[in-house]
């Protein structure tokens, strides 16, 4: 039972993490768009009915983004760092790989 609940539960974070308002305002690339808590922001743009989220981040906000929010808090905080570096024009010449 416990192999169903854990596969159950995956499933559930990858469609979450698909419609992360993160994800998509990070990925969006549209200039002049906020990056520093984006999909929060985001969210709570949708959440409270505001009209263009196309036109105003970039992307559009997740079907529930309520349910989304707690997600996007956590990943935009963890992505804070650069955000930051990238709204103030830092290049951090981060390469990974082995």
């Amino acid at each position: 039972m416990s192999r169903r609940i854990a596969a159950g539960v995956l499933l559930v974070s990858l469609e979450l993490l698909a419609g992360c308002a993160t994800f998509r305002t990070l990925n969006a690339g549209k200039p002049d768009t906020p990056l520093v808590y984006s999909g929060t922001r985001l969210d709570w743009y949708a959440m409270h009915g505001g009209c263009c989220p196309l036109d105003r981040f970039g992307a559009e906000p997740p079907r529930y983004p309520a349910v989304d929010l707690p997600a996007s808090v956590l990943l935009d905080t963890l992505f804070l760092p650069f955000t930051l570096a990238a709204e103030l024009g830092v290049a951090l010449n981060v390469s990974g790989g082995l």
